[in-house]
């Protein structure tokens, strides 16, 4: 059965997500939205999806980046890139865990790129990266890592790199394009300037680590930090990366860069309330801008994954408005 959040919208966008063929959005569906009992999650296991990712799994538990590497970032690790692009589809679409040994070998892997810091690191060479070490973290998190010790020291690392504000950044946003030579990618990484503003790119995508874990969502640095994040809803990026306010309203899913769809999701699950006045301004959005069929556009209206990206986005929409409409608590 439906909720009360499905009458609040203008038009029901179960349907659309039913019409779709999709094994795994249909399961996710039934289980989240209608609320009914469905089989285990190993069920989808099977589909062809994560049997080609089995397959082009690597032995060390990563996979080979197969894109185009020109203007890279000298000493970027394309192998720790593609495997967290893909264990967002292993784990968000088709619900991977640690009991499945893909996980396992990836899980791995990703542990081999933790430094004696707590950070995982070499997407962007040397240097400090928390947008993407809190991305990986929610993954291993969601996969059912949320005790393990590194992942434990990988959350203690981030709240270690908070701005004074008490966002995040990424230091080398900071250092003048001028000055990221190839030495700089390479060398010791440098240190984030506390009193700078946060980003909410980076701010966005670390916060979804906390919000995955049962205990860190908790914490008032954590809902300190949804704060942050909850009062640049719509407007431009302090920093030159994904600047305008257009980034906002550009979804993908599985989640990758901070949007208004992935933020609103983390600060549900920081108990943050339908309430609050810059959370009302957000979900108005998602009220306002609903299409004929009950889905919502996503800023990505071409290519061949279009029409799929649409329906899953629908799907993350959908369980945001439930969460929220069953909030009570104001913050």
């Amino acid at each position: 059965m439906t909720g009360r959040w499905i009458f609040q919208l203008s038009a029901d966008p179960i349907p659309a997500l039913a019409r779709s063929a999709d094994q795994a959005l249909s399961y996710f569906t039934r289980r989240d939205l209608l609320g009914q009992s469905v089989e285990s999650v190993d069920v989808l296991w099977n589909a062809a999806e994560v049997i080609r990712l089995i397959r082009k799994q690597k032995p060390d538990g990563s996979w080979r980046y197969e894109g185009i590497k020109g203007n890279s970032v000298p000493g970027q690790n394309y192998s720790l890139l593609e495997t967290f692009r893909n264990l967002r589809i292993l784990v968000e679409m088709y619900g991977i865990n640690r009991k499945h040994p893909i996980m396992v070998k990836a899980a791995d892997y990703l542990f081999s790129c933790q430094t004696d810091e707590g950070d995982i690191r070499g997407i962007i060479g040397n240097q400090y990266m928390p947008y993407y070490h809190g991305a990986i973290l929610e993954l291993l998190i969601k996969s059912g890592y949320q005790d393990d010790p590194r992942v434990i020291a990988g959350l203690e690392w981030l709240l270690s790199m908070r701005q004074e504000d008490g966002g995040w950044i990424v230091p080398a946003q900071a250092v003048p394009p001028g000055q990221r030579t190839p030495e700089f990618w390479e060398g010791t990484p440098v240190m984030p300037e506390r009193n700078r503003p946060h980003a909410h790119l980076a701010t966005g995508m670390a916060l979804r680590a906390f919000a995955a874990h049962p205990d860190y969502r908790r914490r008032q640095e954590v809902i300190r930090a949804g704060g942050c994040l909850k009062a640049r809803f719509f407007k431009s990026e302090v920093y030159n990366d994904r600047r305008t306010p257009d980034y906002w309203l550009k979804f993908q899913y599985p989640f990758w860069w901070t949007n208004l769809v992935n933020a609103l999701d983390s600060l549900s699950c920081l108990d943050f309330s339908a309430k609050d006045e810059d959370i009302s301004r957000g979900l108005a959005w998602f009220y306002a801008h609903q299409e004929k069929d009950g889905l919502w556009p996503t800023g990505y209206d071409k290519g061949r994954t279009a029409l799929a990206n649409r329906r899953w986005i629908g799907l993350a929409i959908c369980r945001v408005l439930k969460r929220f409409s069953s909030s009570t608590s104001a913050k």
